[in-house]
């Protein structure tokens, strides 16, 4: 099987690096940062990623846009999103699944869980 792509979107350099190498590292998976909404949009157009991991609050973007626009891109509307959030409230979460994601996952995360915990939300077992 090949390995997974995966493009991760977050303002936060920590939280790119983590994310990157826990996947890389437990997974073997391919993984692309990104450090804004214009940036992560061009990736997963050009990477065709099996799955996106997009942080909910980054600067000058409202917290659900990056989200409308790739489920409105016809060449990213296909691809899994995962939204990585600090917000604890259920009601924001529930909103974010109504807005097309696939699935939250809390920040801080675990580096050590992260890729099993992407395997469970998308079916990946």
């Amino acid at each position: 099987m090949t390995a997974r792509r995966i493009v991760i979107i977050d303002d936060e350099a920590d939280v790119r690096e983590i994310a990157k190498m826990s996947l890389e590292i437990t997974k073997q998976w391919d993984v692309t940062t990104a450090a804004s909404r214009e940036e992560g949009v061009a990736l997963a157009e050009s990477h065709h990623p099996d799955a996106i991991l997009l942080d909910v609050i980054m600067p000058k973007v409202d917290r659900l846009a990056t989200l409308i626009k790739l489920g409105e891109n016809a060449e990213t509307c296909h691809i899994p999103v995962i939204l990585l959030t600090a917000t604890l409230r259920l009601a924001t979460q529930q909103s974010f699944v109504a807005a097309g994601a696939r699935a939250v996952l809390i920040k801080p995360f675990d580096p050590g869980l992260l890729g099993g915990q992407i395997e469970l939300a998308l079916g990946w077992q």
